[in-house]
């Protein structure tokens, strides 16, 4: 692992904790007069950037990540902690991760593209048997098949940028999200046939955000400008994002044995894809058409 990757994560996450945490601490809840006496040996800069750094260097199991880096590079943190220890620790980062991935550069371009994809947390034949997600999961259909599972529902730039996401059950309609995803954008956003809607379309709208999809085949033909149709046909960018989510991150498996530290992970895969200097973009030729 490059340690000046570790570096570069670590500082970019401990310079938002500082600003973050008085800030938190100041809006919560009042609790018990009892505090906790057991301190950690790990900062909450340390335990975010070993989260993010699984996504970015290709590991596929995490136990023998964290093995990896107390063999090599327990030098480069104050101190590790056991494996389950850390486990423990990880939930502890929901609130921090999402409002770091959120504060993360993103560019208002005005040309946005959205879809959803299947997070599967097990097969679906063993669906019935299935407790950690008892409460929150489904089972939903996409053009691949049925699955068992969540959907995550994102909208990107076409600079590649995540603008935001959100957490469905795999049932929902991919429609009821779209209002928070769009929330303080303008521009047009570009989407397959799930999104079609009149009643979307005028709310969408009346916000400043044109919803461009194709048509059903049982509907008229309606008059498209060139341009919306060629950025209909890159649509494509937000499928590449998502395999990158799920290939070079690893957002989707299904050993998770909680919501908390489920979410932390693809919060961690999202946030670790955010900060990549290369990300797939629509050529200039393009973009230079909303100018």
């Amino acid at each position: 692992m490059n340690v000046s990757k570790l570096v570069e994560i670590y500082y970019a996450v401990d310079e938002f904790l500082i600003k973050f945490m008085p800030y938190m601490e100041s809006h919560l809840l009042p609790t018990s007069d009892r505090k906790p006496t057991r301190t950690c040996s790990l900062t909450l800069s340390e335990i975010m950037t070993i989260l993010i750094a699984f996504h970015v260097i290709g590991f596929r199991n995490f136990k023998l990540y964290y093995i990896h880096l107390q063999q090599f590079h327990s030098n480069d943190f104050c101190k590790l902690v056991s494996y389950s220890r850390f486990i423990s620790l990880v939930q502890r980062t929901v609130v921090p991760f999402y409002f770091f991935s959120q504060s993360l550069s993103k560019t208002r371009t005005g040309c946005y593209f959205m879809d959803s994809t299947a997070i599967k947390v097990c097969n679906i034949k063993r669906a019935y048997a299935h407790k950690v997600f008892k409460t929150i999961a489904s089972k939903g259909k996409t053009t691949t098949g049925w699955f068992y599972g969540i959907k995550l529902n994102l909208i990107v730039n076409d600079l590649g940028e995540i603008m935001n996401f959100s957490l469905t059950t795999g049932k929902s309609n991919d429609r009821w999200p779209v209002e928070n995803l769009c929330k303080n954008l303008i521009g047009k956003v570009f989407a397959d046939k799930g999104y079609l809607s009149k009643e979307l379309f005028e709310k969408l709208m009346g916000k400043g955000i044109e919803l461009i999809t194709q048509i059903r085949k049982n509907m008229k033909n309606a008059f498209m400008p060139i341009w919306d149709k060629l950025m209909l046909r890159k649509r494509s960018i937000i499928e590449t994002i998502i395999d990158q989510l799920k290939n070079i991150s690893q957002i989707e498996h299904s050993r998770h044995r909680s919501i908390p530290n489920f979410i932390v992970n693809l919060i961690a895969g999202i946030t670790a894809y955010s900060l990549k200097e290369k990300k797939p973009a629509i050529a200039n030729i393009y973009t230079t058409g909303l100018q």
